[in-house]
């Protein structure tokens, strides 16, 4: 199972992004696919935050009813799934938290490579370097690494 975080969402959804139309197709891959493939639910959460912020795109943000129909048609697709916490969440989360560099917004990304990890992900779709904090989890930026997927 493959997994997506927030920055590829994002980039997915706001045409503004330089990474828009690159985002898109893999979203639209993954979507119309035969794998199955997850966004874990903090990602949801952030997703919602970030389009709908004033502060961020000013007076263009995107607004709730239309990011919460693009989250929909995401997790509408037959092969994805909303990845949350499991029975083992605390004690895999408690080995990442409690590395030296992991401290603030890292702990939002050590919760995802948590669930990603209780959840068995393959890897996660992300161009988020703090995630290289986590060596257990495999990740690859999409626009970048040229890997074949397993």
């Amino acid at each position: 199972m493959i997994a997506v975080d927030t920055n590829l969402l994002v980039y997915a959804h706001r045409r503004e992004s330089r990474l828009h139309e690159a985002a898109r197709e893999v979203l639209r891959e993954l979507a119309e696919g035969d794998r199955v493939w997850a966004i874990p639910w903090p990602c949801c959460y952030e997703f919602l935050s970030v389009v709908t912020n004033h502060r961020i795109w000013r007076q263009a943000a995107t607004p709730p009813q239309l990011a919460w129909q693009q989250l929909e048609a995401w997790t509408a697709s037959p092969g994805n799934r909303l990845l949350g916490e499991t029975g083992d969440f605390l004690e895999i989360l408690g080995v990442l938290v409690q590395r030296s560099r992991v401290r603030g917004a890292i702990v939002h990304d050590a919760r995802i490579a948590a669930i990603c990890l209780a959840h068995g992900v393959e890897f996660l779709l992300t161009r988020d370097r703090d995630f290289s904090l986590f060596p257990e989890l495999n990740r690859r930026d999409p626009f970048h690494d040229q890997r074949p997927a397993p």
